[in-house]
């Protein structure tokens, strides 16, 4: 909707979500243990999709009708353990959700990519704000075109 283009009446909206990590609190103990972090949060290849359509995004009922039943859903998730027998004893599992329900575009004009969960500065390298801040003059595209369309195809086809 940006430019001297023609107006977009529609926008893609894309309800997804991503694991950051997984942390283990052991019964005995007080501090809990990540047993996985997430290294690139913002990848097509860990952003998992539940929902992908076409909306006015001004048309708030469209929205609230496609997207509520998600949003039902991760608020009945907060409430509640998962219970996994994890070597012959259940294990309580508990999800915490963080950073939901922004618009990810907006995050990012407003605050940068950092803000909306990268550890990376720019969608086309895998450069953080330290790399960077240390080699402020020679930046170069670290993903090749190859690689673009191989996210691209991933993301299209939606394997999950």
């Amino acid at each position: 909707k940006h430019g001297a283009g023609p107006v977009v009446p529609e926008k893609a909206v894309r309800f997804s979500f991503t694991i950051m990590s997984v942390s283990v609190l052991a019964d005995e103990t007080q501090e809990e243990v990540t047993i996985f972090t997430e290294p690139k949060p913002n990848s097509e290849l860990s952003c998992k999709p539940l929902c992908l359509t076409f909306v006015d995004e001004s048309d708030h009922e469209t929205l609230t009708a496609i997207l509520w039943p998600i949003v039902a859903e991760r608020n009945a998730m907060k409430e509640s353990r998962l219970i996994l027998p994890i070597g012959g004893l259940p294990r309580s599992f508990r999800f915490h959700f963080r950073g939901t329900g922004y618009d990810e575009k907006m995050v990012r004009e407003m605050e940068g990519l950092e803000a909306s969960g990268s550890t990376y500065i720019c969608t086309l390298c895998d450069s953080g704000r330290a790399e960077a801040s240390q080699n402020m003059v020679l930046h170069s595209v670290t993903r090749n075109h190859d690689e673009n369309l191989e996210r691209y195809e991933i993301w299209r086809t939606n394997p999950f």
